[in-house]
Order: structure tokens, then C-alpha cells, then sequence
């Protein structure tokens, strides 16, 4: 096969940067190695940084028809008291909330959309397997299909393909890690009767759990230490159980729906990036060149201001034929400094947490002096958290000249003087 691009990965980065593309006129490839996108204990929060995205491209209100929880506030319930440090509200209107939705649903409308494109090629249960170098340059994938190995010759080659990218692999980009001190657990949990408010965390000296609302039940996690495991599976489930039912007590009812360990899957949790996006006619997005934590919900969200990054810049030089290095570096510039910030954030995060008693920040009983002291804070802490996590460091837009398919996009500008190797 011959394309522009041919993208690895059909996860959020991917399939945006593929639909952005084939919006523009260019003949893209995404290659997803499943057979559908029925994951489960993926990232399920659309926010709103991502639904503004989907507003400029015209799909924000074809994607809010899809089954969903819309949600303004986040909460915690720290030693018994319950916080309110996050505010979408606070935002501009109307993206000012955030959005539950299964990844699967979220990948699935995208892929419809793009599907309405001539130019788009989804070819599921197909997996990158290796890069195709000539000249010191990438000029494609091999792959593996239903219907066996073949080669797909493009411009362009980027990997989409998660934090485990097989093509960031054969390119020979290896990403610096950043030591994790903590795990999550992953399971599900029926909502207790009655249905208590909605709630982001519950923490205490013992522990955290995190409950995302899917409708008719949580999806739970537990935060461990890393490599914990295997010592919390020695002491049986009853105790496992009891970890549950005391760090939140409103879960008691529910937690011996978990009826074996079958039922709770470990998440090897990894911040890491790559010094260098790209090289010749190759470059990494989203959890390919940098795999965030859990914390805060922003991997998807992070992955697909990657990719309209990426599309702005690309779509001009793609539709020349070739892609400049100085145009990939630049993309690397733009969204570096975010991806950075944010990982500091959760690594920060993590080794509070991974201290013993280190989630529990207030004390229980919490002192009157205290909960005005809070009180007073929280718009404080809500306008900075609300755009912090729901915005990003950096968000991004859709160049006009993208955001009408029918609309062509203008020369690529001249390139810079900076030299690259």
C-alpha cells in the first residue's frame, strides 16, 4: 500500500490525527491491531479541552447525543470530609464540564466520522510491525493483517501506538523513564443504594480509591505502592475487601461483588517521554512519546492535542509530498513544555501519596479553623485546578482552514533556518 500517512495506533491520538487528515483531502492509513475498541480500564474522561476540539471540527453535539455523564464538579472525600477542589463551571461556557464515556463509544463515533472521508483507511486486526528505513529515513511500516505481511509506503509514519509503541521500537527512540512509586488496581463496583453523591476519590490514611461513574457502576481503582501487588494478593480477598470498605465506607455494601482476583486487573503505571519525537519521516504522539499517569484523567485528552497539533502542521507539507524535519521538531516544541508540566504534576502526586499515610491530607476530626481556612481557598484552588485539568498546560485549536472540510489549506510557509540532523 501507498498513502501520505499511515498512522500505528487507533487509539485517541491516532484516530484524531486520521480524521483530521482525511478531512483535509489526504490519504491516511490508521492501523489498529484489534478487532475492535472494546478495552476495558481505559481512560474514559473526555474534557473539556477535548469537547472545544469537537465543537470547531462540528461534531461537539453529535458526540454529546452518544450515552454519557456530564459532570461539573469533582469531588473527594478526604478522612471523612468531603472537598469540592474541582469546578469546571469556572470555565468558559458551553465546555465548562467533563464527560464520562467509554473509550470504545469515544473511538467508535470517531472512526464513523472518519469513515465518511474517501481518504481514510482503517484496517482493524492489523498491526505495525516494523518501520521501512531507506537513506537514513523511515518510509513506512510493515505490517501484519488478516490476510498476512505487507508494506505500507507513506510520506509519512507516525506512532500512535501507545506506550508500549512497537514502531517507536523500530525506529530505535527509546524514551526516558521516570521512577512511579505507585500502582492502581483496577475493578468494578455496583453502585450502593442509596447512590451517593458523585465522587472523584476517597482517601484516607490507608489508601486511595478512585470511583468513575460509568452509568450503572464505578469504575473503581485502588492505589498501591509499585510492586504491591502481589503482597496485598497474599493476604486473601476478605482483606482486600476490608482495604475497600475502610478507606470508603459508603463502598461497604458493594466491595464482595469482587468475587475473585480474576475480577481486578493491576495497571503497571509509567511516566515516561522520549528526548526526540521523530526523524526522518517518522514522529510519536501521545503515549508513543510520552505515557502519562492515571492522575488527573489528562492521557487522552494530552494524546489528542498531540495529534491537532500535529494536523495543523502537517496537513500543508503532507499535501507537498514530503515532510520537513523542521516541521516535526516544531511539534515537538509546541507540545513538549505541556506534556513536561503535567508529568511533574503527577509525579509530585504520586510520591505524596506513595508515603505512609500520605493521602490523607487533613486530619480527622477536621479542626473549625481549618474548614474555613478551606473554605475561604477553595474558588482559589478551583479556578486554577478547573483549568489545569480541564484545559491543559497548553491547549489546542483546530487551524481555521482545517475546521471546513470543504475549505483548502494555504502553502506551507518557507521553512526556518534551524539545521537538524
Amino acid at each position: 500500500m501507498e498513502t501520505s500517512c499511515v498512522i500505528a495506533g487507533g487509539g485517541p491520538a491516532g484516530m484524531m490525527l486520521g480524521l483530521i487528515l482525511a478531512r483535509a483531502g489526504l490519504d491516511v492509513v490508521v492501523l489498529e491491531k484489534h478487532e475492535d475498541f472494546f478495552r476495558d480500564f481505559r481512560g474514559d474522561t473526555i474534557h473539556p479541552s477535548t469537547l472545544t476540539l469537537l465543537g470547531e471540527l462540528g461534531l461537539r453535539e453529535r458526540f454529546l447525543g452518544l450515552p454519557h455523564t456530564s459532570i461539573r464538579t469533582l469531588d473527594a472525600v478526604v478522612n471523612g470530609t468531603r472537598l469540592h477542589p474541582i469546578d469546571f463551571s469556572r470555565l468558559a461556557p458551553p465546555d465548562d464540564f467533563l464527560v464520562l464515556a467509554p473509550q470504545w463509544d469515544f473511538l467508535n463515533f470517531l472512526a464513523a466520522e472518519a469513515a465518511d472521508y474517501p481518504g481514510f483507511h482503517l484496517l482493524m486486526m492489523t498491526e505495525a510491525t516494523g518501520v521501512i528505513e531507506e537513506g537514513g529515513g523511515i518510509r513506512g511500516v510493515t505490517a501484519r493483517g488478516p490476510d498476512g505481511k505487507f508494506d505500507v509506503r507513506a510520506a509519512l509514519t507516525v506512532a500512535a501506538d501507545g506506550r508500549d509503541s512497537v514502531v517507536r521500537s523500530a525506529a530505535g527512540l527509546r524514551p526516558r523513564a521516570f521512577g512511579v512509586s505507585i500502582d492502581v488496581l483496577w475493578f468494578r463496583l455496583p453502585k450502593p443504594e442509596p447512590v451517593p453523591p458523585s465522587t472523584l476519590a476517597y482517601v484516607d490514611q490507608h489508601g486511595m480509591i478512585v470511583t468513575i461513574d460509568r452509568g450503572d457502576y464505578y469504575q473503581s481503582g485502588l492505589i498501591i505502592p509499585k510492586g504491591g501487588f502481589d503482597e496485598l494478593r497474599a493476604k486473601g480477598l476478605d482483606a482486600f475487601h476490608e482495604v475497600l470498605a475502610t478507606t470508603a465506607p459508603v463502598l461497604a455494601p458493594v466491595v464482595k461483588s469482587i468475587g475473585s482476583w480474576d475480577d481486578v486487573k493491576l495497571l503497571n503505571v509509567q511516566i515516561n517521554r522520549l528526548q526526540r519525537w521523530y526523524r526522518t519521516g517518522l514522529l510519536a504522539i501521545g503515549d508513543a512519546a510520552h505515557a502519562m499517569s492515571p492522575a488527573f484523567g489528562v492521557g487522552v485528552n494530552y494524546a489528542i492535542q498531540d495529534a491537532v497539533a500535529a494536523a495543523n502542521a502537517l496537513v500543508a507539507p503532507l499535501r507537498a509530498g514530503s515532510v520537513d524535519l523542521r516541521v516535526l521538531d516544531a511539534i515537538q516544541e509546541r507540545r513538549l513544555p505541556p506534556v513536561a508540566r503535567m508529568q511533574s504534576i503527577q509525579l509530585a502526586a504520586h510520591r505524596r501519596i506513595a508515603r505512609p499515610g500520605g493521602a490523607a491530607l487533613l486530619p480527622d476530626p477536621l479542626p473549625e479553623p481549618l474548614r474555613l481556612a478551606l473554605d475561604a481557598a477553595m474558588p482559589l484552588v478551583q479556578q486554577f485546578t478547573a483549568k489545569m485539568i480541564g484545559r491543559g498546560f497548553r491547549p489546542e485549536s483546530v487551524a481555521p482552514e482545517l475546521r471546513d472540510p470543504a475549505r483548502p489549506a494555504p502553502p506551507a510557509p518557507p521553512p526556518s533556518t534551524r539545521v537538524l540532523s
